[in-house]
């Protein structure tokens, strides 16, 4: 090896040999990192002859629960009582739920059930194959809750289920909506809270919108200090004096 060396350096010594001995020596000195590249595992899928049944992926031990996915609450994540549908909400509904509610169901579920929930949506006035029933038919009407929340976690119909879009707090608010909608078309005089002026006063706009934008809503209090301001009365003009 010292020979080698010495003859290496030696002003005889050919360039190409020079070079060559460099990059074997380079190739030698990495060799020794094979083993961080070849490992001893196995490829996702591949076979083992470890396992009698020659899978290298096993299955989760029995008992075992995902992070996040300890359904405890089996009416909140199903909405049955055993095998039947439940008629109660899981939680309050409040003004937040409702609005969420709306939200997401004109997201998801109103381009076919239209916003107020009769069928007559966007994909079914574009020749969709079978038109959604109006919730405002007397078999919804009558449906438990638990029944509009299974038919968005598993489907209905030619109708996919949307478990994988819409979490579980957020269908319920979605089934809450959709019983203020029915009650929106369906109310009588005596639903209407006293107090309550029949019909409601128009909405005032702060900003009427463009076509880029959505109107914005005036503060419920500017709205009613507008109109209970009484209009100024404009001051007469003098009379003109007539020309002597």
């Amino acid at each position: 090896m010292f020979v080698s060396a010495v003859f290496l350096r030696e002003p005889l010594c050919p360039l190409w040999l020079k070079l060559f001995a460099a990059i074997t020596a380079l190739t030698l000195t990495t060799a020794c990192r094979i083993d961080m590249h070849v490992q001893p595992r196995q490829n996702p899928l591949s076979r083992s002859d470890f396992f009698t049944d020659q899978r290298s992926e096993r299955p989760p031990v029995e008992g075992t629960v995902a992070r996040g996915q300890l359904h405890e609450d089996t009416y909140f994540y199903t909405g049955k009582i055993g095998n039947n549908p439940g008629d109660v909400m899981p939680f309050p509904v409040t003004r937040e739920v409702l609005d969420r509610g709306r939200e997401r169901y004109n997201i998801f579920c109103a381009p076919c059930h239209s916003r107020v929930g009769d069928g007559n949506g966007f994909v079914p006035s574009r020749g969709f194959a079978r038109k959604p029933p109006s919730f405002h038919i007397v078999r919804l009407q009558k449906a438990p809750v638990g029944y509009f929340y299974d038919v968005i976690t598993e489907g209905f119909g030619i109708m996919p289920d949307y478990a994988s879009q819409i979490p579980p707090q957020d269908r319920w608010s979605i089934v809450a909506y959709v019983r203020a909608l029915q009650l929106s078309q369906n109310a009588t005089k005596a639903d209407v809270p006293d107090g309550q002026k029949i019909p409601s006063d128009p909405p005032h706009f702060r900003e009427p919108g463009s076509g880029a934008s959505l109107p914005v809503l005036a503060p419920a209090h500017s709205a009613s200090e507008g109109e209970n301001r009484e209009p100024q009365e404009k001051p007469e003009a003098p009379e003109k004096e007539e020309a002597k």
